[in-house]
């Protein structure tokens, strides 16, 4: 068992590996720390999403493939168009997963090996249920988005990027995890695929002032941790003076569904049912499930930190396990064998080489 690290809080405790170890320092650096480690990434900085160089479609072709040869991994940014507000736009989930990814991508390339990234496939996205019928809110079909995302992923790899990490910003997770499944029960390739629901991973930054944090409520939707995000990493697309406060009353008792980041480790997350409140549409015409009003850049300043610094590591331990060109091994994780993978491994338009999409697909 591993241990575990104490912290001034009796209630908060992180597991004795480089991913806890990583959070106790964010959780115990100083103001001025954090502004340091925010300063590395270059946050705040304008968005990227049409910077040359930045994405690999921004990027002079040549130099996509020599940049592979030091980073081989791919990050891509997944959001949605879905109604934050009148304070804000209904881009926020993308740009806010676009400008974290970005700050990896400038402190990688720091350190001589920047990550790549690729535009975010689902300018739209899918939804829950209650988000359906909201103004502004634009809802893709579970399969249209789950096939977006498998043939992004395919074409991803069928490029040389065989270790995909898709990083999510909106309540659609369930849907990219099942992505990922049917894209391997499918196609069978080797790799790494994973995705990180980027608030989860960084829960701890979320606590409310009464459990040591920096926030008045909870995690909610275009909040006032959403609020602060944005306010932090693209101030240019938020307007306070048309933030308006709401509460949804739900019809059944509390404690049973756990809120956005699931702080209180209850029996379902948020995602587990529908039913026991109501749609947005009836509820909140605002847009808005919280308190945007308390929106502040300062409180989102240490889970920017947080999740920059854990991406940041997502990258490192990769490429340590798994050097540009590596990956695990083809018979041992999926159920081709390394003599019928040789000619889709190849460098494109070498001898023998063929692309992915001429390998029979293995579907279940």
């Amino acid at each position: 068992m591993n241990d575990w690290l104490k912290t001034d809080r009796d209630d908060l405790r992180f597991e004795n590996t480089s991913v806890g170890r990583m959070k106790k320092r964010i959780w115990e650096s100083s103001d001025q720390e954090i502004d340091k480690i925010l300063a590395d990434y270059d946050i705040p900085s304008p968005s990227e999403l049409a910077k040359p160089g930045s994405y690999i479609q921004t990027t002079i072709r040549h130099d996509v493939v020599e940049n592979r040869k030091k980073n081989d991994i791919v990050f891509v940014p997944i959001g949605c168009t879905e109604q934050h507000g009148d304070h804000t736009v209904t881009a926020m989930d993308t740009f806010m997963a676009s400008m974290i990814l970005e700050g990896v991508r400038r402190y990688t390339a720091k350190q001589g090996a920047a990550v790549n990234l690729a535009w975010t496939p689902l300018n739209y996205g899918g939804h829950p249920h209650h988000h359906v019928g909201m103004p502004g809110t634009i809802h893709l079909e579970d399969e249209v988005l789950k096939r977006v995302l498998i043939d992004v992923m395919v074409g991803l790899w069928n490029d040389g990027f065989r270790k995909i990490v898709l990083v999510n910003n909106h309540g659609h997770q369930w849907l990219l995890e099942a992505a990922i499944q049917e894209l391997q029960k499918t196609w069978n390739l080797p790799g790494i695929f994973r995705v990180v629901d980027w608030h989860r991973a960084v829960r701890e930054f979320f606590r409310t002032k009464d459990r040591g944090g920096a926030w008045e409520d909870n995690f909610f939707h275009a909040d006032e941790a959403e609020t602060s995000v944005l306010l932090l990493l693209g101030k240019e697309y938020v307007a306070m003076e048309y933030a308006q406060d709401t509460k949804v009353e739900g019809f059944l008792p509390d404690g049973h569904f756990d809120k956005a980041v699931e702080p209180f480790g209850r029996p379902h997350k948020w995602s587990e049912g529908q039913g026991h409140f109501p749609l947005e549409v009836h509820s909140v015409p605002e847009g808005v499930v919280g308190r945007p009003t308390l929106g502040d850049p300062n409180k989102a300043k240490r889970a920017i930190a947080a999740i920059l610094s854990y991406l940041t590591l997502v990258n490192d331990e990769i490429l340590e396990a798994f050097p540009p060109g590596k990956f695990p091994p083809i018979e041992k994780t999926t159920l081709r064998t390394e003599a019928e993978m040789e000619p889709y491994l190849k460098k494109p338009f070498s001898k023998g080489w063929r692309p992915i999409y001429a390998i029979g697909k293995m579907g279940l």
